[in-house]
């Protein structure tokens, strides 16, 4: 699978430092100072293989999130990679993104949030959340899309999250599978910055940036070529 999310690396003390600005931080669960990394990695569920990365920097490059999305999609099928599904969070599962993939023949799958409106009846669109959604899931209309399958789980907080598939021969197992895989990124995001420094550049200009955050990502990609060799894990390495 492909897995495609965004992280933001802490500038804290940035005054006059290029590409940083304010961004959602999942750690510290808050806006925050910083770079905006979005990455697309390959992962079977033991390898990670970083595929691309962008600077989210719209302000100079007048590209939005889903722009950097479609490129480093159209980037990946133009080094040959090979895969059935992609994955992402909620946040790039707008319309327009969801078509580009049915339109490059992948399958999805994505976090749905609760107001997302589907037809599950003919009868009318309602959200995703007024719905009894049984555990193999439901294939519903997506308002706007077409045809998907939908499922419900349960978040440690005791909340509903819902995700939602294009490919309408899913199973839960299937399902959970998959998305248990899509925390390779998370992990990839973690090894970056705890193992390969990706933070730690004091360069103010915008291309220095870029080339420390390039030179992590390959001492990654080291770093999992070895523990792929040995079964050490990069952690431990």
């Amino acid at each position: 699978i492909l897995v495609i999310d965004d992280s933001t690396l802490d500038k804290p003390y940035a005054t006059k430092m290029d590409l940083v600005g304010y961004h959602w931080s999942g750690k510290h669960h808050k806006v925050v100072k910083g770079i905006n990394l979005q990455s697309l990695i390959w992962t079977d569920g033991d390898s990670i293989i970083p595929v691309d990365f962008r600077i989210y920097n719209k302000k100079e490059d007048q590209k939005d999130k889903n722009d950097l999305f479609k490129e480093q999609l159209l980037k990946a099928i133009e080094r040959g990679f090979k895969v059935k599904y992609v994955c992402f969070d909620s946040w790039y599962a707008s319309l327009c993104n969801l078509k580009f993939l049915r339109g490059n023949n992948f399958y999805w799958l994505t976090r749905m949030r609760s107001n997302r409106l589907v037809n599950p009846d003919k009868k009318g669109n309602v959200a995703i959340d007024s719905l009894e959604i049984p555990e193999k899931g439901m294939i519903v209309h997506l308002m706007g899309y077409g045809m998907v399958r939908i499922f419900k789980t349960v978040a440690r907080n005791g909340d509903g999250e819902f995700w939602a598939t294009s490919d309408l021969e899913m199973d839960e197992l299937k399902r959970l599978s998959i998305a248990e895989q899509t925390w390779g990124i998370e992990m990839y995001h973690r090894g970056i910055k705890q193992t390969c420094g990706v933070e730690k550049c004091h360069c103010r200009v915008a291309q220095a940036q870029k080339n420390h955050i390039l030179f992590a990502i390959r001492s990654f990609l080291h770093l999992e070529r070895y523990s792929f060799k040995t079964g050490i894990s990069w952690i431990n390495a």
